[in-house]
């Protein structure tokens, strides 16, 4: 979260100063100070180059001159044919690419999370929120700073959720936000199995353990391997009222015991995490979907049943085998009772110049209902 970082300024070079990142990205290692004088042609030239720039204009200058970056960063897409694989592992590639370049533009720090910039906004509570105390004097980028200031107006003002009768989900952040609804809707539709315990495994902000109490399930285990998801679901089940009925533990899948319904929304993607939200989508190896199919059997009281709430957009991109789910489902031991599909509601779904179109277009979301073989 908080590195030590040194550069030379115009008055000499900083004893000591702290590089904030909640995303764990490395203090560049070369800085320039710049003021608005700076052209687009000049910061772009030296951030490719592998300079940061440490800006000390005005905030609405630096706003602008990172649009203007992001302009000059865009690459045009390719003409040749790829197959959807290839059009994934590229277009993660240039999200890489993209991140790292605009996270060039910097932006100063002074105790108490202060901007010493001329009409910069107050930003504590939001910087707070997001990384915690300050830890003294130092930098970060800017367009990080953005992603917290966004995060924390979602924080406040929440996410309404229609399965919770309107009530809001207030996402913290770093914890993926619910606005995916149609996972929740599955959930919040399907037959509930006989029983008063369930476990919801990587409860993230806590969405579907609610879902399921305000369904009736009286006793619900939420668990997370993310203290920020932890913090996250037991503020949303104080705000609902449901604290009584939610237990959220911090805990690497199941905890001990056995449930009568044991819920898992994971990760969709096989891929490697960047950022704290990639964690929500990118899932190594598929690491977490296959712990939990072969743990769950294991932990689920007698005609119980286990809903793996899933995406197939990894089998439409080839990064996972058709069957390869079923294979799995088959080798942990369990069976499948049923499964009740629905389609994504994100505008990236009918947008024709996302570069992985063909794959989302046909896009499904599955809630399988599992038992024990």
């Amino acid at each position: 979260m908080t590195q030590v970082m040194r550069w030379t300024t115009e008055n000499g070079p900083w004893a000591r100063a702290c590089w904030y990142s909640a995303n764990g990205t490395l203090p560049p290692e070369r800085i320039v100070t710049a003021e608005d004088t700076i052209s687009v042609a000049e910061a772009h030239r030296l951030i490719g180059e592998g300079t940061a720039v440490l800006w000390r204009g005005d905030y609405p200058s630096a706003r602008r001159l990172l649009d203007a970056l992001g302009r000059r960063t865009d690459r045009r897409r390719s003409a040749l044919a790829l197959t959807p694989a290839d059009a994934f592992r590229l277009h993660r590639r240039e999200q890489a690419r993209r991140a790292r370049l605009m996270g060039m533009l910097l932006v100063p720090y002074e105790d108490h999370w202060t901007i010493p910039l001329r009409r910069a906004p107050r930003v504590q509570d939001a910087c707070t929120h997001a990384y915690g105390r300050c830890a003294g004097p130092g930098a970060g980028s800017l367009r990080e700073l953005l992603g917290v200031i966004g995060a924390y107006e979602w924080r406040k003002k929440g996410v309404e959720i229609p399965a919770l009768g309107g009530d809001r989900i207030h996402p913290h952040y770093g914890v993926f936000s619910p606005v995916r609804g149609e996972y929740v809707d599955l959930v919040a539709e399907a037959e509930l199995p006989a029983g008063d315990t369930a476990f919801d495994i990587g409860t993230g902000t806590g969405v579907l353990s609610a879902v399921l109490a305000r369904r009736g399930v009286r006793r619900i285990v939420a668990t997370d391997q993310e203290a920020r998801a932890v913090d996250c679901a037991r503020d949303n089940a104080a705000r609902l009222g449901l604290a009584d009925r939610i237990d959220v533990r911090h805990a690497d899948l199941f905890p001990a015991g056995r449930a009568h319904l044991i819920v898992c929304n994971p990760p969709w993607l096989p891929g490697r995490s960047r950022t704290l939200l990639d964690q929500a989508v990118y899932d190594p190896d598929s690491r977490m979907l296959n712990r939990f199919l072969a743990g769950l059997a294991d932990h689920l009281e007698p005609g119980g049943e286990g809903w793996l709430i899933l995406s197939d957009l990894a089998e439409r991109l080839g990064l996972r085998g058709r069957t390869e789910l079923q294979d799995a489902i088959a080798a942990a031991g369990l069976r499948l009772l049923s499964r009740t599909v629905t389609r994504p509601r994100h505008p990236r779904v009918t947008d024709p110049s996302d570069p992985l179109h063909r794959a989302r277009a046909g896009e499904i979301t599955s809630l399988w209902r599992l038992g024990a073989a």
